[in-house]
């Protein structure tokens, strides 16, 4: 048990640095847990080893996963169903402008730039289309957009462009199955069936200090990521679906909320954002810059191109607009899904595996800076953040 507790440690070590570091510098946890995960091997692996860190030992993986899971549920749970009905056509359009346009011109800039086989180039560009839900959340809730109608149309944005990731890579290069049919009548079931079943749930056995509530919610996000990856999905994916379903019962329960940020930001995030940074070999992009350069320069030409005027023809202001326009392109979570999904069927071999995570890990990181020290919209910023009042 020492190498488990000495690397627990060495997570729990990194993610108080990056902690420190996103204090003083006033940017996304998020974001500096990957930059920490990323020097942390250059490092470490200068000293030690990159293998000492296990950033393939099962209960990592495992941690990390949980980390996603949960992350995603709660940016899910968070959605209001009021301003979700109100801003749908926005969302809806900010959302598959963010997937096509630039699933298309990175396919094009992988296939003709990068000169990749049409398999591998189309694997690119829907990975390299996808936003992380799971950064965009963590932004939001940091500088408290989620509780702004501003903050909860991009999630529900961020959500019709991860469908279409998801969809594409299952229509391109997932057969679909019995086991898909059988995973996707689970989870309309689940959809239909959590948002009655939860509150009386709840009413019953709820309230106490053992935490019902939790556990059961744990317990359902478990049981539909088992049979989502018994057919050959993913995870993370039924857990946006379900924080969604139960978003105007356990989202507005913000006791649970708050409890449910602490298991989620406090143990399991870290795992997530940090192994995600560890896996980026600074070497490698070093020796063959040009692939990754490439493919994060047109992810985010394409992003503005799409996103920016649909963001302005429904009423934001430039700042705004940018603003929603550089968090879209962040991507990270479904991308990377979608990278080793490729890698492990033999779509992608390891060098473009290599170069396609460093070009998605840049967008994790480039375009939330950017969007965060030049575009922040601050007049947006709930009136009890000390940020707006800062001009």
């Amino acid at each position: 048990m020492t190498p488990i507790w000495t690397q627990a440690a060495l997570v729990f070590a990194l993610a108080l640095l990056a902690t420190t570091f996103s204090s003083r510098f006033r940017v996304s946890t998020a974001l500096s847990e990957i930059i920490v995960g990323m020097l942390a091997r250059v490092t470490l692996g200068a000293v030690f080893g990159a293998e000492v860190f296990g950033v393939q030992e099962p209960w990592i993986k495992t941690l990390a996963g949980l980390g996603a899971i949960s992350l995603t549920f709660l940016a899910g749970a968070e959605l209001d169903p009021d301003v979700f009905r109100l801003k749908w056509r926005e969302a809806a359009a900010v959302g598959l402008a963010s997937f096509l346009f630039p699933a298309l011109g990175c396919w094009t800039a992988a296939h003709y730039l990068l000169g990749w086989e049409t398999r591998p180039a189309l694997l690119a560009g829907i990975a390299l289309a996808a936003t992380s839900v799971a950064v965009v959340y963590t932004v939001m809730m940091e500088y408290g957009f989620n509780r702004t109608d501003y903050g909860k149309t991009i999630l529900a944005a961020c959500f019709i462009t991860d469908l279409g990731t998801v969809i594409t890579l299952g229509l391109f290069f997932a057969p679909f199955t019995l086991k898909t049919a059988l995973f996707v009548a689970a989870l309309v079931a689940a959809f239909i069936a959590l948002p009655k079943l939860t509150p009386v749930v709840f009413s019953l056995f709820g309230g106490r200090a053992s935490e019902f509530e939790t556990k059961f919610l744990f317990f359902v996000l478990m049981a539909l990521g088992a049979i989502a990856t018994w057919a050959d999905s993913e995870a993370v994916l039924p857990a946006y679906l379900i924080g969604m379903a139960l978003a105007g019962s356990v989202g507005r329960d913000h006791a649970l909320i708050r409890r449910l940020r602490t298991i989620t930001i406090g143990l399991l995030t870290p795992f997530y954002f940090i192994r995600a940074g560890y896996f980026v070999s600074m070497s490698s992009i070093a020796l063959a810059p040009f692939g990754v350069i490439v493919l994060l320069a047109v992810e985010i030409a394409t992003k503005i191109a799409s996103v920016y005027p649909i963001a302005r023809k429904f009423g934001s202001p430039h700042r705004d607009a940018m603003y929603t326009t550089l968090l879209m392109a962040s991507g990270l979570t479904f991308g990377t899904i979608s990278a080793l999904f490729g890698l492990s069927h033999k779509i992608i071999d390891e060098n473009q595996y290599s170069t396609l995570v460093g070009a998605i890990i840049a967008t994790a990181i480039i375009p939330t800076v950017i969007a965060n020290s030049l575009y922040l919209p601050r007049h947006l910023l709930p009136p009890d953040d000390p940020r707006s009042e800062i001009e």
